[in-house]
């Protein structure tokens, strides 16, 4: 599958006028603009490609002159003749000049080179602005705008432009709006907006239009629940993508390694209610004390039974279970666990069940990724209510793509999608956090939300998120603390997998037997099966 157009042939005339016009004019190349439309990295491209492809439309130049998007140009032309009617006075020609204008603006948007003459880039980019235009007019929440969007679209068009939201090809036109590779810049809707409120009387600001849909849109294509009203300034925002990353992923989770004080009273407030709770507090210390008891008259115990003759084959397998109890149990990792990189091997933690299995509790929080936090205490993880659906996959596929070519800081939202892939392994696993009211699934079963995380794996590189490693970190001690996980790794490698373990069983058993058999003698004593066979001897 072709992942972007084909290479045009080079215009060593076109190019040389083109440079000529940039030093003889003084032209401003904008170097201060950062690049914000990338590739997709090769890594991920290659695990899933439709993911990250195109299927419906192109917006933008990357993929403008593929062949099976062709159809959609006459929808596109479609929509650039109705948004000429918003235009009273000025033909759509000059919204063309004026993008022609910010050529270099736009083409320092983009990360490749764009083979592509001023004014095809102009006409290129009013087109399908326009159509993303009217595309997010149906998210709008001015009920207005809604109503007039209803009545300029043809019916022709309603299975793409579909108010409602209802059909297929709409969720596809959604999911290729927020692919990488088909951004635009945001700051060129705005132009456009702007074009349509100066020519018409008693209009909105431009600025509170765009605000309107953006909100509409971010309602309907984010998947974390309840993070409120998300910030629409364009001018803070290069392009749709880069608006959904800023507001789901946000800035104190990014810093919060800054200052630790400061990052623990902005991202986790939660925890603040938790320990404000006395009974909740009662509760955790009344637990950790048990547990000190608990773990010390089970090490007398094993103890007890190494030290035993018959048994001290026992003694290094148990010394090492006790060992790995006094490290897991302390309060602070060991110092090779601490400069252990969590980039060397794949996040390796426990699945739900595994977790539940030592009674870790899942709690719903209503918000972004900073909401992700393990209370130890109350054996409590706390994790984001995050909505499933169809188009869920790619929304995040492509904003991990995103932050990892963007070099945003640490890859937070690469790092959630490990953990969440590492927690979730099985339908079961889907299940459970389903119940518990964390995954809200629009899919068909929750074998597909296992699926969906499980083909999410790493292919990007990781960087440190201190928030998310410590929660990685305290899960694994908890669970590495748990007796009951220590117990059964215990008679599952030690006890079941040892043949000098088995020797020595047949051994106690042979001994008792024998023990047996000596006290009976003595005792006088005859078993059963013994003296019915002598009495049936004797009958005979």
């Amino acid at each position: 599958m072709a992942t972007s157009c084909p290479t045009l042939p080079f215009d060593e005339a076109r190019w040389i006028i083109r440079i000529r016009r940039i030093f003889d004019e003084e032209i401003e190349v904008y170097e201060d603009q950062p690049i914000c439309v990338f590739d997709v990295p090769k890594p991920l491209l290659s695990t899933k490609p439709e993911a990250y492809i195109p299927q419906l439309v192109a917006l933008g130049p990357y993929h403008h002159c593929r062949e099976e998007l062709c159809d959609m140009e006459r929808y596109k032309l479609s929509a650039a003749k109705r948004a000429q009617s918003h235009l009273p006075g000025m033909d759509f020609q000059r919204l063309v000049d004026v993008f022609t204008k910010l050529e270099h603006l736009v083409r320092a948007h983009y990360h490749r080179h764009l083979n592509l003459s001023n004014e095809a880039l102009g006409w290129m980019m009013a087109i399908d602005v326009s159509f993303l235009l009217e595309f997010l007019q149906t998210f709008s929440k001015n009920n207005g705008n809604q109503q007039r969007a209803l009545q300029r679209i043809p019916s022709r068009m309603s299975h793409l432009v579909d108010p409602s939201r209802r059909t297929s090809s709409h969720s596809m036109l959604l999911r290729d709006v927020v692919m990488l590779e088909n951004q635009v810049p945001l700051f060129l809707l705005l132009k456009v907006i702007e074009s349509w409120c100066s020519t018409a009387a008693a209009q909105p600001p431009a600025q509170s239009v765009l605000s309107s849909m953006l909100v509409g849109f971010f309602q309907e294509v984010s998947t974390f629940r309840g993070i409120g009203r998300p910030c629409t300034d364009a001018n803070r925002h290069v392009h749709l993508l880069d608006f959904l990353y800023s507001n789901m992923v946000p800035r104190c989770t990014e810093e919060s390694h800054g200052t630790e004080e400061g990052g623990d009273e902005s991202c986790h407030d939660h925890r603040k209610s938790t320990l404000n709770s006395v009974m909740d507090l009662l509760v955790s210390r009344g637990s950790k004390i048990v547990s000190v008891i608990v773990d010390f008259l089970l090490r007398v115990l094993l103890k007890f039974i190494a030290s035993l003759p018959c048994l001290s084959v026992l003694g290094e397998p148990i010394e090492q279970l006790t060992q790995h109890a006094a490290e897991t149990s302390g309060g602070t990792p060991g110092a090779q666990d601490k400069d252990r990189s969590p980039l060397l091997e794949e996040i390796a933690v426990p699945s739900v069940a595994e977790l539940a299995y030592t009674g870790v509790r899942f709690c719903p929080t209503v918000g972004d990724l900073s909401m992700v936090d393990f209370c130890p205490a109350t054996a409590t993880l706390h994790l984001p209510v995050i909505g499933v659906d169809v188009n869920s996959e790619v929304v995040l596929r492509n904003l991990v793509a995103y932050e990892a070519a963007a070099g945003l800081g640490p890859l937070v939202l690469a790092r959630y999608v490990e953990l969440m892939n590492g927690i979730i392994d099985t339908e079961e696993d889907a299940r459970m956090l389903r119940e518990c009211g964390v995954v809200l699934n629009y899919l068909k079963s929750d074998r597909e939300v296992a699926e969906l995380w499980n083909g999410m794996t790493r292919s990007v590189r990781l960087t440190r998120v201190p928030a998310l490693d410590k929660v990685i970190d305290d899960l694994n001690r908890h669970y590495g603390g748990c007796w009951k996980v220590r117990v059964r790794t215990f008679v599952k490698a030690r006890l079941l997998g040892s043949r000098e373990l088995l020797a020595c069983v047949a051994v106690v058993l042979l001994f008792l037997f024998v023990a047996l058999q000596a006290f009976c003698v003595l005792r006088g004593c005859v078993p059963i099966s013994y003296g019915m066979a002598s009495r049936k001897f004797g009958a005979s």
